[in-house]
């Protein structure tokens, strides 16, 4: 082998070296402090006072044709009954609020899901909750390990959730409410 060779293969070698122990770093510091717990509906919050002074700022005419458009895609008044948020009632997250506007909620240890259970019985997909066409939420187990229960029933299939139903991942209940 040249010397040129063997040269690229020791600094490819370190690289990898390194690498690894830049993984392995993260790692430790992500079970000593924890997952970081951001605030999502904060940058929504912000923007809506611009939204408001825009609509208000536009011609009578367009603000009409505005509401109707609202009207006609289903983004008028919601049911009487419906829920209106998601609570966290036990848990590390208790009081946490999540609105619902009509998306889907993912729960469960992954840092990219809508709740961040930081929780050892919690999956890194553990469940998700999403609204059906009739305006009903529904939770569904996403395969996860522990289970999930509704009204200490463990899901096997995608189910309706009434209001205050109490949905448990390990140590965590979470509710749907007005």
């Amino acid at each position: 082998m040249s010397e040129l060779t063997l040269t690229v293969m020791r600094l490819g070698f370190l690289a990898v070296l390194w690498l690894f122990v830049i993984v392995a770093v993260q790692v430790i510091r992500s079970d000593l402090f924890g997952t970081r717990v951001t605030q999502r509906g904060a940058r929504r919050e912000a923007a809506r006072p611009q939204q408001a002074a825009r609509q208000q700022a536009a011609p009578p005419q367009q603000r009409a044709q505005q509401g109707r458009r609202a009207q006609q895609s289903g983004g008028g008044r919601q049911r009487r009954n419906a829920p209106s948020k998601l609570v966290v009632t036990e848990g590390t997250l208790t009081g946490t609020t999540v609105a619902l506007q009509g998306q889907t909620i993912t729960l469960g240890r992954a840092h990219d899901s809508t709740i961040v259970l930081d929780d050892d019985y919690a999956s890194s997909r553990h469940a998700r909750i999403y609204p059906d066409r009739d305006g009903q939420w529904i939770v569904e187990d996403l395969g996860s390990t522990n289970g999930t229960y509704l009204d200490r029933s463990r899901l096997t299939t995608p189910t309706p959730i009434s209001l205050g139903a109490p949905i448990r991942i390990g140590k965590t209940v979470i509710e749907l409410r007005k």
